[in-house]
């Protein structure tokens, strides 16, 4: 992943500013799950919840919705915009690398990656971030697509991982 380095007064002022709003809106967004997934203790239901949030109150989510892992297979699960790719080809694409390395993953052009599955030719950026089970397994994975170029960055992985490990605790 690369990231663009702006220098000079405005452009890092306009940078600067921004990643203070994208953090001040998660931490609304993470203070008001709270509350709301403290209505249940259904995994289905809170991931149901912390995807309908995300893609309303989140500036540029196109996509928001789960892969579950079944063995071998990713399957769509809960999600929020276009119709989605109802499988996703084992071993390929951003959802199966984030499980396969265990970690998220952010894609600012999406047409660069390798193998990437396509089911919305308007996605031009993404990240996918694993979703783990009280036992600390892999049991699906947050992907969230955007139609601009380069919308997710360390900001959005750090508040996104500890949106993720409210779902099961």
């Amino acid at each position: 992943m690369t990231h663009s380095v702006f220098t000079g007064g405005k452009q890092n002022r306009d940078l600067m500013v921004d990643k203070e709003k994208k953090i001040k809106r998660y931490s609304r967004v993470r203070k008001q799950l709270t509350e709301l997934l403290s209505e249940s203790d259904d995994s289905l239901a809170r991931m149901a919840t912390v995807i309908a949030l995300l893609h309303h109150k989140m500036e540029g989510f196109f996509w928001t919705g789960y892969y579950f892992l079944h063995g071998d297979r990713l399957v769509v699960g809960p999600y929020q915009g276009p119709v989605a790719c109802q499988e996703l080809e084992k071993g390929k694409g951003v959802c199966w690398t984030a499980v396969n390395r265990d970690k998220t993953i952010v894609v600012e052009d999406v047409h660069k990656f390798p193998g990437h599955i396509a089911c919305d030719a308007r996605s031009e950026s993404e990240i996918v971030v694993p979703v783990r089970d009280k036992k600390n397994k892999i049991v699906a994975v947050l992907d969230i697509d955007s139609t601009r170029h380069g919308n997710f960055d360390e900001t959005d992985t750090a508040e996104l991982e500890k949106i993720v490990e409210m779902i099961f605790y």
